[in-house]
């Protein structure tokens, strides 16, 4: 009788899978530029509406770059306001809970299903970006969680490695979660200002070290040399407001000129996408 606890190899000798290692075969291959302008956003589709079970909800997609990298897809839901438990502290405002997480296949590397810092240091951008937009006095002692599923994020995760930093395509996924967070919250019906949306902009550098860099909205590591500095910005265009700010990088502290002009741009950005936003928002009413 064969034992059934014993595990047996195969009959015959095996010789395991090689796989091509996607740094070196990037680095054989053709450095790929940038077909936008430095002023135009990729182009992205949002909808309104797509999980009935939540109070709002919204499901945006970012193409990709065309070098064979994907693009990025966010799915958001919006649940309240709703009543605290009677055992939470009276609030005079409502209570903002905010909630990113990369699905496990989003990125090359398989995410985990705890959150990471990374994720954590989303959540806190998105909810110091959408509580300046929420007029929270209006619900007093009550709460909303909004939860963003990042499906496919930025593929390209080789370039930032070699840069010596992912932060790049992290901004590119805040400025998404800022926007269709946005698009949910109107679609719950929850009362804002305005309507928030994300913008980056990025100095890079292409031609070499000695070129002189140059300043472009929504950047793509792998289209660029190198990216010297870049801001993640949540902007509010009627009332002209910035409500967060994330900036990562090094730039001369004397040249104040360049951090100006980099800021205008992540606004010039948020101001590309809110268009998008609001024509979402208009199909969705009439």
């Amino acid at each position: 009788m064969a034992d059934r606890r014993r595990i047996n190899g195969p009959v015959g000798t095996t010789i395991p899978p090689i796989y091509d290692d996607a740094s070196e075969k990037k680095s054989e291959g053709v450095k790929t530029t940038r077909s936008r302008p430095a002023n135009v956003i990729r182009k992205m589709y949002l909808k309104t509406g797509v999980t009935p079970s939540a109070s709002g909800s919204a499901y945006l997609e970012i193409e990709s770059s065309g070098n064979g990298g994907s693009g990025l897809k966010l799915s958001c839901s919006v649940h309240g306001p709703r009543a605290l438990p009677r055992s939470t502290p009276f609030s005079p405002h409502i209570i903002l809970s905010t909630h990113v997480k990369f699905a496990p296949f989003a990125t090359k590397q398989r995410r985990g299903y705890i959150r990471d810092p990374i994720e954590r240091d989303l959540g806190t951008h998105l909810e110091a970006a959408l509580r300046g937009s929420i007029i929270a006095d209006r619900w007093p002692k009550s709460g909303v969680d909004i939860i963003i599923s990042i499906v496919e994020g930025e593929q390209d995760r080789e370039t930032s490695k070699a840069q010596g930093i992912e932060a790049w395509d992290t901004m590119n996924a805040l400025s998404g979660c800022i926007t269709v967070a946005s698009a949910a919250l109107a679609d719950a019906g929850i009362d804002c200002v305005d309507t928030v949306a994300g913008g980056v902009a990025a100095l890079v550098q292409d031609a070499g070290d000695d070129a002189a860099p140059s300043i472009v909205v929504d950047p793509i590591p792998s289209e660029h040399e190198k990216v010297l500095a870049a801001c993640c910005i949540a902007y509010l265009p009627t009332r002209q407001e910035v409500t967060n700010l994330w900036f990562k990088g090094d730039l001369p502290a004397s040249d104040m000129d360049l951090y100006s002009q980099l800021v205008e741009k992540g606004i010039q950005a948020s101001k590309s996408a809110n268009w998008v936003l609001v024509d979402c928002l208009n199909e969705t009413v009439g």
